[in-house]
């Protein structure tokens, strides 16, 4: 019989949050995937921005997450934004209500004051579960979309941050964002 037990701890964490998820007033109106959508959106950067790259980090269907972020529009919780060299793309970004939306629900109250709790060991958990993380999308050749600051291209300079794929210099705090052009540091170009 195969040891379920790690999938069986995620599994029941995800249905926690869930279920918060479905107690909180603010997600009387707003599905799971919309919030998912959003939250992706409050944590990417501007090369990871658009409606392809919420749907290959949800990795869902291009109709459900098209769906999804015309209802999110609807509700004033993000704008469409043409891009400024493409007209042709657009870039999604949260309005102040969806930003105060996220800033309100994520992460629940409960996993972060389980988390500090945890004192040192839930700072080496986080470190745990990025790792997993990590070698599941190696091994299942699906995308990064990682932190900038942890990506093989991130470059520190004397004037400032760059990314060394688009050789672009990188506003204050992109590092924090996620970026669906990440690749891990000891990864080939």
């Amino acid at each position: 019989m195969t040891d379920t037990t790690l999938y069986d701890y995620l599994e029941r964490i995800a249905s926690l949050m869930r279920a918060w998820a479905r107690e909180q007033p603010q997600m009387a109106d707003l599905q799971p995937i919309q919030l998912s959508a959003l939250n992706y959106l409050a944590r990417c950067n501007r090369y990871s921005n658009t409606p392809l790259a919420v749907t290959d980090f949800l990795g869902l269907t291009k109709g459900t997450v098209s769906q999804s972020l015309k209802a999110l529009e609807a509700k004033g919780l993000i704008e469409k934004r043409p891009d400024a060299r493409d007209r042709r793309s657009v870039h999604l970004e949260l309005t102040h209500e969806g930003r105060g939306l996220i800033d309100a629900l994520v992460p629940p109250a409960f996993l972060r004051l389980a988390q500090e709790s945890m004192g040192a060991r839930g700072e080496l958990l986080i470190e745990l579960l990025r790792e997993l993380l990590g070698t599941v999308q190696r091994q299942e050749d699906v995308p990064g979309f990682g932190l900038c600051r942890t990506c093989r291209y991130h470059q520190k300079r004397e004037d400032g941050a760059h990314c060394g794929l688009t050789g672009e210099p990188l506003e204050a705090g992109a590092g924090e964002l996620i970026c669906r052009e990440h690749a891990e540091p000891d990864q080939a170009a």
